[in-house]
């Protein structure tokens, strides 16, 4: 059989029925550390962000988290399709490959998502349905790595606050951006870095960017637009409903967690899709 393993990056629901097997990175919150996606659910650790102003830190899994699963694949005779979140963003991918190597098994596959969040489990679901299809393993890893330059998420930052306190601004920039109200668009690049694509003068502007971006490109339909967002789903729907009267058809609305909130805060919102 091939099953199907994907980190907490993902942020994959259990009852979407996506992966086998699912390793955490963790959250360490003043102190106290978090299994993240088994320990925090996605609400409480925004209403943990909001009520503190220490900043939570992120560690990935150590590769014998994945040497556990890959023995365990290994003496079973099964195949293993594991997705991690980008190596640009995390050292996940590479701690996986360590223990690939050290179990010495050709039945394990490892891809480097070069995406974060739902986009993840967006390929995972494409590799469960391939899976249905009765294609191998090494047929499914070639599909889903040439899925990886199509998927695209544009999404609206409502608040600086959080990309000052990750290092990722100074305090002076953010001061300023938040009174003259910027608010950045943000992308994953084609090598798998979190980007903003553009600085727009207040939310409207940032969410009438967004619909721009995906309306301008060819969508492919065979795969769902999905919203995303934060915690506060007031933005999402906003931009739900712009998307929707310019014809585009959004599937569902999936929460991002705490691998990308702590360096985005609350508020976020945006689009994830397939382009053809």
């Amino acid at each position: 059989m091939i099953k199907i393993l994907v980190d907490s990056a993902s942020d994959c629901r259990k009852e979407d029925n996506v992966y086998d097997y699912f390793v955490p990175l963790t959250i360490n919150f003043d102190g106290t550390e978090y299994r993240g996606g088994i320990d925090i659910d996605s609400d409480t650790f925004y209403e943990k962000l909001l009520q503190t102003k220490s900043f939570p830190r992120t560690s990935q899994p150590s590769p014998q988290d994945f040497l556990e699963i890959f023995e365990e694949i290994k003496e079973s005779g099964d195949e293993l399709i594991c997705f991690t979140i980008s190596s640009e963003l995390s050292g996940t991918y590479q701690g996986a490959m360590m223990a690939k190597n050290i179990v010495e098994y050709d039945g394990i596959y490892v891809i480097d998502s070069r995406t974060a969040t739902h986009m993840i489990g967006l390929m995972a679901q494409y590799a469960r349905k391939l899976i249905a299809d009765g294609l191998k393993a090494a047929e499914i890893v070639e599909k889903c790595e040439a899925l990886k330059s199509r998927v695209k998420v544009f999404a609206g930052v409502d608040t600086l606050e959080y990309l000052f306190r990750g290092g990722r601004m100074s305090r002076a920039t953010a001061a300023v951006g938040e009174l003259a109200s910027i608010k950045p668009v943000l992308t994953v690049t084609a090598e798998g870095k979190v980007e903003a694509v553009k600085k727009c003068l207040g939310r409207s502007r940032a969410t009438q960017f967004i619909v721009d971006q995906v309306t301008a490109m060819e969508l492919d339909e065979t795969f769902p637009v999905y919203s995303v967002y934060t915690y506060n789903i007031e933005n999402c729907e906003q931009l739900e409903k712009k998307l929707e009267s310019k014809g585009v058809a959004v599937a569902g609305r999936r929460q991002i967690g705490s691998t990308i909130g702590t360096h985005t805060g609350p508020g976020v919102y945006g689009v994830m899709f397939v382009v053809k």
